[in-house]
This record gives structure tokens, C-alpha cells and sequence, in this order.
């Protein structure tokens, strides 16, 4: 596997570059992608972002400046905090085979790049592209912006137990070069929308709790986004919210993508292996915090998903 400063040097020989973010884009494959398309473009290199349309308001500000044109051909991809080519969005599925580099921190990446970087104990693929800059000239504010983006959003805002005081290091030195981190801050932590708010009513007014209270399934039905007429922005990080309930070290999240596919979240404590149960329905993530995909009414899915949890904790009780 490369090293950063290998990476770094790869990166130097590529040009007219293609960045491409996962399905469903968050805060830490747009910033990611956008700091590496800043940092490519510092270095005199043609590079863009391929367009994502799973974009919300909060991420589409910093995606929409290095948006690929329509009919860019690109002579080399990379990949940003994508851990499996089953996460590339519609568009970058013609790309599949032909990733030159692939960056990510998860776990569960498949190192399906022609090379590959992982870091499975950064907080954000983020942390490991600022490495990648640092080493290819003066991370500027503009790389640092997005970045701040990919880092803040990966930790939820540093309070995440995935935070390391090489985390801070980092923060400290994007801030360091004059960034609006008050803005970033305000946008993604301490903003809500009427329609969020009652989303969140909704899912607490219906939720469940397992395994003597330790574990809460919260649901997220097409109706119930349809009945708030709520858009995808309202529906940032949902998956936050169960962890806060006190007791509870398991906090199942499912979100209806369509009709009968739910989007698993689950995020828990040192108790749980997240990332080991949702691989046992093909998906992967972290420790703490993992996620995959599930075709079923709901009932049955939220069967599937509690079972896989108790077969990687003895002591779970249904």
C-alpha cells in the first residue's frame, strides 16, 4: 500500500483528474474531494469533481465550484472516502474498473483502486488529504474550507469517540489559515429546519427500544418524509439522534430510500461492532458507526438488522 508521501507523489504526475464522491454525499467525501481538487489545481493540473445528485444545500456550496462540465474526459480517477465501488452514484459506475487512486478511512474498504491509501484510524478521509496536501505545497484557505467541512462532519463537530488529538491538530492548523469555521459550525450543528424538527418529533413518537433498553430502532418511512413534505437536507444525519437518548449504546436508524429498501444506520458504543454486524448484510463502516442497505418490508428488516446485531453480541437480547 502507498504511503502519504508516495501518495503525494503520484498525485504530482496526474493530471486532467476526475474526483468521485459516494452515493448519497456527506460532509467528508465532498470536502475531501473538493481540498484534492484545490490542492490539484494549486499544483497547475486540470481536475473536477464528477457531479453528484445526492447533493443538499449544506454540501452542494462546496461541490458546485469544481463540478465537473458535461463531456469532460478525464485521464485519471480518484476515489475520496469511498469504501466499495457498490457506493459510487450512477453516474461514476462507468469508472468502477478504472480507479487510479483510492483514499478512504474506513474499515471495510475494498481496495478496489489501482493504488490505494487507507488510514482506518483517522476521523475523516479528510485528515488524510490534508497529509496529502501538506506534502504537495501550502494548504490554503481554500483547501482548508472543505476540508474543515470533511473533518467537523466525520467527528460530529469532535465529540465522536473517533476523535484523536492528531484530529485537533489538524483542525487547529486549517484554522489557522483564516477559514469561516463559525459559518461551517453554525450550518451543520446548530441549525434545524421547522421540518427536521418534526421528523425528529416523529421518530422519537415512534420509537422502539430492544435488549433491555440498550438499543432503539428509530424509523424513517417514505410516508412520513412525504407527509412533511421534508427534502433530503432535513434529513442530514438522522442517525445522530438516537445516540443521544440515555441508556442507549445501540441506535438503529432506518431511512426508506424506496419503497421496501431501507438505509440502515448504526451507530453504538464499545459494546457493539457496528461496522462487523452491518457486514453481515453486505455493508461495512466503522466500529462505532457503519451502515448498509436492506430490501424488505420494514418488520422484517428491522428483524435482519437485529439479529445480525446479536450474532456479534452474546449478551443482546431481542
Amino acid at each position: 500500500m502507498l504511503t502519504i508521501a508516495g501518495t503525494a507523489a503520484l498525485l504530482r504526475s496526474f493530471d486532467n483528474v476526475l474526483l468521485l464522491t459516494h452515493v448519497r454525499p456527506d460532509g467528508d467525501t465532498v470536502g475531501s474531494a473538493a481540498a484534492l481538487c484545490a490542492g490539484l489545481r494549486a499544483l497547475g493540473r486540470t481536475a473536477y469533481l464528477l457531479p453528484n445528485d445526492g447533493l443538499t444545500d449544506t454540501t452542494a456550496p462546496y461541490f458546485r465550484p469544481y463540478a465537473a462540465p458535461e463531456g469532460f474526459r478525464p485521464e485519471k480517477v480518484v476515489s475520496a472516502d469511498i469504501a466499495a465501488t457498490s457506493l459510487f452514484p450512477e453516474n461514476a459506475r462507468p469508472y468502477a474498473d478504472r480507479v487510479d487512486l483510492a483514499i478512504d478511512h474506513h474499515p471495510s474498504f475494498q481496495r478496489f483502486g489501482r493504488d490505494n491509501y487507507v488510514r482506518t484510524t483517522a476521523a475523516a478521509t479528510g485528515e488524510i488529504v490534508y497529509d496529502i496536501l501538506a506534502r504537495l505545497g501550502p494548504v490554503t484557505a481554500e483547501m482548508a474550507l472543505p476540508l474543515y467541512v470533511a473533518l467537523s462532519t466525520d467527528c460530529g463537530c469532535f465529540a465522536y469517540s473517533n476523535t484523536t488529538p492528531y484530529t485537533h491538530a489538524v483542525a487547529a492548523a486549517l484554522l489557522r489559515t483564516g477559514i469561516d469555521y463559525r459559518h461551517v459550525n453554525k450550518v451543520f450543528f446548530r441549525t434545524k429546519s421547522k421540518k427536521r424538527l418534526a421528523l425528529e418529533a416523529a421518530m422519537l413518537e415512534g420509537i422502539e427500544y430492544h435488549d433491555r433498553d440498550r438499543a432503539a430502532v428509530l424509523a424513517v418511512p417514505l410516508s412520513l418524509m412525504e407527509r412533511l413534505q421534508a427534502a433530503e437536507a432535513d434529513a442530514e444525519d438522522l442517525s445522530a439522534l438516537g445516540g443521544q437518548i440515555e441508556g442507549v449504546d445501540c441506535a438503529v436508524t432506518l431511512r426508506e430510500l424506496r419503497p421496501d429498501v431501507w438505509k440502515v444506520s448504526l451507530r453504538t458504543g464499545p459494546r457493539v461492532d457496528a461496522s462487523r454486524a452491518c457486514a453481515l448484510l453486505g455493508g461495512g463502516g466503522h466500529a462505532a458507526a457503519a451502515g448498509c442497505t436492506v430490501e424488505a418490508p420494514f418488520e422484517e428488516a428491522k428483524r435482519r438488522l437485529l439479529e445480525a446485531i446479536a450474532q456479534v453480541v452474546p449478551d443482546f437480547t431481542l
